[in-house]
C-alpha cells in the first residue's frame, strides 16, 4: 500500500489522535503547574510564618527599634518573594521585593504599596504578629517571580500548541486536498475498470462481424451479445450519473435484482482449478425502496470482495435474504468461506484506500457502504468473521 493511500486511510484517525494529544497536553501541563504553584505558595507561607514568629519574639524581647529594623533589613528582606509589614490597622511600615524603593515614604509610594497589598490579600491570607493574643502588626506576602512565571506557563503552552494546531490544520487541509484527488483518481480507475470489460467484448464482436465468413445464426448470437454489452455500458453510465445527486427510491422486488447481479458475476467465476460457487437463498419479501443502478453496484462490490477473499481455494459465496422482526426491515447477508478479517482490520475495511490487493484502490467496500447508508438510509456492517473460515457482510434496509 502506497504512503498516500495509507495517509488517506488513517487521516481521520490522525486528526482525532492529534486533537486528543493537544487536549491531554494542555490538561497535563496545567495540572502539573497548578501543583507546583500550590507547593511553592505553601513553602512561601511557611517561610513567611517563620519570619513573623521570629519578628514577633524579637519585638516582645527587644526594646530597641533598631533591632527590629535590623531583622527586617538583614533577614526578612532576603526572602525571594515580596513582603509588606503593616501595623495593626493595615498601614504599611516596611516592605521589600516590590518595584517601590523600601526607603520611599511619599504619599504616592504609600498609595502604590497599598495597591500591591490589596493584591497580596487576595492571593494569600496575611500572617498576624501577636503578643498575648494582642495583634501587633501583619505580615503580607505575595507570589514570587517563579510562581508568577509558572502561572504564565499554561498560556505559553497553549500558545505553542495553538501554533502547532495551526500548522497541523494547514497540513490536514493539504491531506484533505490529497484525499479529494485520491477519490477522483480512484473514481477514474473504477470507471476504467467498469468500462473495460464491455468495451473489450464489443471490440471482439466487431472483429467477428468484420470477418467475411461470420454469417448465419452465429451472427445473430453475436448481435445479441453486443446488445448485452451496450446495455452494460448504459448501466455503468447510469450508476455514475447518480453519484453526488439526489437519488429517487422506488419500491422494487429484491429477488430479481439480486438474481441479475449473480447471473452477471456467475459468468465470470472460475469453473476449474479452484471453482467458486455462488448460491442464492431468497425469502419471500415485500418490495423495498431502491435505486436499482446504485443498489446493484453495491451488491456487485460486496460479491466481488467475497470472490477476492476466496481466491486460491474452492470457494463458496451465499446471498441470503431475511425479513427481520417487525417485518419492516430486510437483511441481506453475503457470506464467503474466505480468509476472514482480523480484529485489527475490522474498522478499516470500509475506509477508502484500504485494500489487500497490491494494485487495488480500496474503494469497492467504501462505495458500497456509501450507497447503502447515504443513498438508501440503511446499514452495511460485518455481521461476523472468522480467520480462515470466512466473513458475512450484512445489509439492513
Amino acid at each position: 500500500m502506497s504512503f498516500r493511500k495509507t495517509l488517506y486511510m488513517f487521516s481521520g484517525t490522525l486528526r482525532s489522535l492529534f486533537v486528543l494529544v493537544v487536549i491531554l497536553s494542555i490538561a497535563a501541563v496545567n495540572f502539573y503547574v497548578q501543583g507546583l504553584v500550590r507547593d511553592l505558595r505553601k513553602q512561601s507561607r511557611d517561610i513567611a510564618e517563620f519570619y513573623a514568629l521570629t519578628y514577633q519574639r524579637l519585638a516582645v524581647a527587644a526594646d530597641q527599634p533598631e533591632v527590629l529594623d535590623w531583622l527586617f533589613v538583614n533577614i526578612i528582606s532576603r526572602a525571594t518573594f515580596p513582603l509588606i509589614l503593616t501595623d495593626r490597622d493595615g498601614n504599611p511600615s516596611s516592605w521589600q521585593g516590590l518595584a517601590i524603593p523600601d526607603t520611599a515614604r511619599s504619599p504616592e509610594a504609600i498609595r502604590q504599596v497599598r495597591k500591591v497589598l490589596e493584591k497580596m490579600r487576595q492571593e494569600n491570607e496575611p500572617i498576624p504578629i501577636t503578643y498575648q493574643e494582642y495583634v501587633l502588626s501583619y505580615l503580607y506576602f505575595g507570589d514570587s517571580m517563579l510562581i508568577t512565571r509558572l502561572q504564565y506557563l499554561p498560556w505559553v503552552t497553549i500558545s505553542g500548541l495553538g501554533l502547532l494546531v495551526l500548522v497541523a490544520f494547514l497540513s490536514f487541509r493539504s491531506i484533505k486536498s490529497s484525499e479529494q484527488r485520491f477519490i477522483w483518481v480512484g473514481m477514474a480507475k473504477e470507471t476504467a475498470h467498469q468500462l473495460g470489460t464491455p468495451i473489450s467484448s464489443l471490440m471482439g464482436w466487431l472483429e467477428l462481424l468484420k470477418s467475411s465468413n461470420h454469417e448465419g445464426p452465429n451472427r445473430e448470437q453475436t448481435l445479441t451479445d453486443m446488445e448485452a454489452d451496450i446495455k452494460r455500458l448504459e448501466k455503468i453510465a447510469a450508476r455514475f450519473s447518480h453519484i453526488g445527486s439526489e437519488t429517487l427510491l422506488d419500491p422494487q422486488d429484491l429477488q430479481p435484482i439480486l438474481h441479475d447481479v449473480c447471473a452477471y458475476l456467475r459468468k465470470r467465476l472460475p469453473k476449474s482449478g479452484n471453482p467458486i460457487e455462488l448460491i442464492e437463498n431468497y425469502s419471500e419479501l415485500k418490495p423495498v425502496p431502491l435505486n436499482r443502478e446504485l443498489f446493484e453496484w453495491a451488491i456487485e462490490n460486496l460479491v466481488k470482495n467475497a470472490i477476492d477473499a476466496v481466491k486460491g481455494k474452492r470457494g463458496r459465496i451465499e446471498i441470503t435474504t431475511t425479513l427481520l422482526t417487525g417485518k419492516k426491515r430486510v437483511a441481506i447477508d453475503i457470506s464467503d468461506n474466505g480468509a476472514g478479517i482480523t480484529a485489527k482490520r475490522r474498522n478499516d475495511v470500509f475506509k477508502a484506500g484500504y485494500s489487500t490487493k497490491k494494485r487495488g484502490w480500496g474503494l469497492g467496500l467504501n462505495f458500497a457502504k456509501r450507497i447503502i447508508e447515504e443513498y438508501h438510509h440503511g446499514r452495511l456492517f460485518i455481521k461476523e468473521t472468522h480467520i480462515g473460515k470466512g466473513t458475512t457482510m450484512r445489509i439492513i434496509i
